[in-house]
């Protein structure tokens, strides 16, 4: 069913607190290629000054959700070398605590993934066919929060959320986070909202894709996912949006059309929060112990491997990748590495080695989410 923008939108605007980002304007339309990727770089730079300077968030926690089978050769595009075909990924959820620019506090839930929603996505459903249930749901999988169960760890209550985002809707049926008017088949009442207040944040090119996905998208995308979920729950935007003091949601193309990146200034700097990647080795290939990444990088001169389930541009998917490692700071437990954060990471599973990852930043865990806003 086609989503209609929520009225906030519908006119070009966006929600009171919340602006557009004028350095990457232009920039992912510049021609040639080669110039492109140099403009966006130099975007990324300037922005990330602008950024680091206007504050930082007020608190953020990290929390693992469910790690799922992920084919090999997609995570690195081809170039791990291994004898398991499978390596597994982590999806994670971030809460965050910001004011906006009007001065309110705010809190976004990124990547709330509802597990048994995206078991529903073509791909997995049939990877279940083929394995059976108990290989699929207890040996293939583990389970470790539910996104409703997070909010407490973190004293924050359902109703306190203002916004959901995720950096792309593969695997997603959002009628289990935002809620629908229509029952699943077999089911008496429609399914709630996760979050009762809050409305998601989604680019518009994602919404259309949705509606409407070419057969090289459809198998990560939940058939039906977002049937009767409330027209005003949903709020498109398009390009690159700062949500508040020290969070932003940058246009990352390439993954998919309306793929974007949460980027957040903490005390520990800039961090980037994306799917382009599993791994820091996918930023960083010349730093991958990872078998194979490093000498493909090096051969092919390129300074990013991406995540490649879809390719739907691999162009702009290395342009964006570019641009999120631009952004982010150095790690400060090893400078080498940029604070880039899979938003699903590679897990370190004997049974998936030598394809584990070199380096992994572990979780954000910064200041305090007291209903104040004020920092711990």
């Amino acid at each position: 069913m086609p989503v209609a923008p929520a009225s906030a939108a519908a006119s070009g605007g966006l929600p009171g607190g919340i602006r557009t980002i004028p350095e990457f304007a232009g920039v992912r339309e510049v021609w040639p290629r080669g110039d492109r990727l140099a403009a966006v770089r130099a975007a990324a730079e300037a922005y990330r000054e602008r950024f680091r300077s206007q504050g930082e968030i007020t608190a953020v926690r990290t929390f693992d959700i469910a790690a799922a089978p992920y084919p090999t050769k997609f995570a690195f595009n081809g170039s791990a070398l291994a004898v398991n075909p499978f390596v597994n990924i982590a999806n994670r959820v971030l809460v965050v605590r910001y004011q906006d620019f009007e001065g309110n506090p705010r809190t976004l839930v990124w990547e709330p993934t509802v597990a048994a929603g995206s078991r529903e996505a073509p791909y997995y459903a049939q990877l279940q066919s083929i394995f059976g249930d108990f290989l699929s749901n207890r040996v293939f999988t583990r389970y470790y929060h539910e996104p409703e169960d997070v909010l407490p760890l973190c004293g924050v209550r359902p109703e306190e959320v203002d916004y959901v985002s995720f950096d792309h809707l593969h695997v997603q049926d959002v009628r289990m986070i935002m809620g629908s008017s229509r029952a699943f088949p077999g089911e008496r009442t429609p399914p709630a909202a996760l979050f009762p207040n809050a409305s998601m944040l989604v680019h518009r090119k994602e919404l259309g894709t949705f509606e409407s996905p070419h057969p090289m998208q459809w198998a990560w995308y939940v058939d039906g996912g977002m049937d009767g979920v409330p027209e005003e729950r949903v709020v498109p935007f398009e390009g690159d949006i700062e949500l508040g003091v020290g969070i932003s949601l940058v246009w990352t193309p390439g993954h998919t059309d309306g793929n974007h990146s949460l980027v957040l200034n903490t005390p520990d700097g800039i961090w980037v929060s994306s799917e382009n990647g599993v791994a820091a080795d996918n930023w960083q290939p010349e730093l991958s112990r990872i078998p194979g990444v490093k000498r493909h990088a090096r051969f092919f001169g390129r300074e990013i491997v991406p995540n490649a389930n879809t390719l739907e541009d691999s162009l702009d998917q290395y342009d964006s990748m570019v641009l999120e490692k631009t952004l982010a700071d150095p790690s400060r437990r090893d400078p080498r590495w940029r604070q880039v954060l899979p938003s699903s990471e590679l897990v370190r599973w004997k049974r998936q080695w030598p394809v584990v990852p070199t380096f992994t930043h572990g979780g954000l865990n910064h200041g305090s989410f007291s209903r104040s806003g004020a920092a711990g």
